[in-house]
């Protein structure tokens, strides 16, 4: 049985590395796997999550090819994504710090993945020409993110600025992510992304617990308010993947991603 989730263990902080190549692509198995990870944790006695993914890409996103295949069969559809919000929830609820360490691009679902988290470190590019980017794309691709997933990014980079980038479909770069609060730090290199996600869990972890785990849980209260089925309306959101501009963006990135 294929892996989906690698397992790492640093003392009491645990690395869970999505573990699906090439791009660490979202299907319905790697986020059920990722929320029974998430589970598992809890249940022993982990104190801190880091959650990472591969060199030069954290995750591509959805797996789109993948959910195209689905064709007119909505329920397999709705199960996919109630999957991955699914996981997304699981962070955003999880009783002990979790931090993306974004080891690479982190467009899309991988975003939404890292605003459910409490800290977000970066990678930066080696080749300044080509910047890993982050952000949620879902415009250009057809689709609207729902209300619940803009207000993790409003609780980030402000009202106003969370519009601009979701009406523009806007990816930004990790240098601007962080100008925005978008990420909270970067690093050189996936290795340091990880090394830098466990420092800044020590530091929390020295601090005295309940009144740091209590002080989390009301900071956290409007995360876990967006991720509640009324502000994601599920139902909706599958019924708007199958109208025509959706579904023609959603073909055309499918081809594009065939050619790659």
């Amino acid at each position: 049985m294929t892996t989906l989730i690698e397992v790492i263990n640093h003392g009491p902080i645990r690395e869970l590395r999505l573990a699906r190549p090439p791009v660490n692509a979202l299907d319905t198995e790697l986020c059920r796997a990722l929320i029974t990870a998430l589970t598992q944790a809890m249940t022993e006695e982990v104190q801190g999550i880091v959650l990472s993914g591969s060199e030069r890409i954290f995750t591509g996103g959805m797996d789109v090819p993948y959910l195209l295949r689905h064709g007119q069969d909505k329920h397999k559809l709705l199960d996919s994504w109630q999957a991955f919000f699914g996981a997304a929830r699981a962070l955003a609820e999880s009783r002990i710090p979790v931090v993306a360490a974004l080891t690479g691009h982190s467009p899309a679902g991988g975003c939404v993945l890292a605003l459910c988290c409490d800290y977000r470190v970066m990678a930066r590019s080696a080749d300044p020409a080509k910047p890993y980017v982050i952000g949620l794309n879902e415009v250009q691709v057809g689709l609207v993110a729902p209300e619940g997933i803009q207000r993790l990014m409003r609780r980030v980079v402000g009202t106003h600025r969370a519009g601009v980038l979701l009406a523009g479909g806007q990816l930004v770069s990790a240098e601007r992510a962080l100008e925005i609060g978008l990420v909270d730090e970067l690093a050189d290199g996936a290795a340091l992304v990880v090394e830098t996600a466990i420092s800044w869990l020590q530091t929390q972890l020295r601090l005295p617990q309940q009144p740091m785990l209590q002080t989390r849980a009301i900071a956290r209260a409007d995360l876990h308010e967006a991720m509640q089925p009324e502000h994601i309306q599920l139902d909706r959101f599958v019924d708007a993947w199958y109208s025509v501009d959706a579904q023609a963006a959603l073909q055309a990135l499918a081809a594009r991603l065939g050619k790659g």
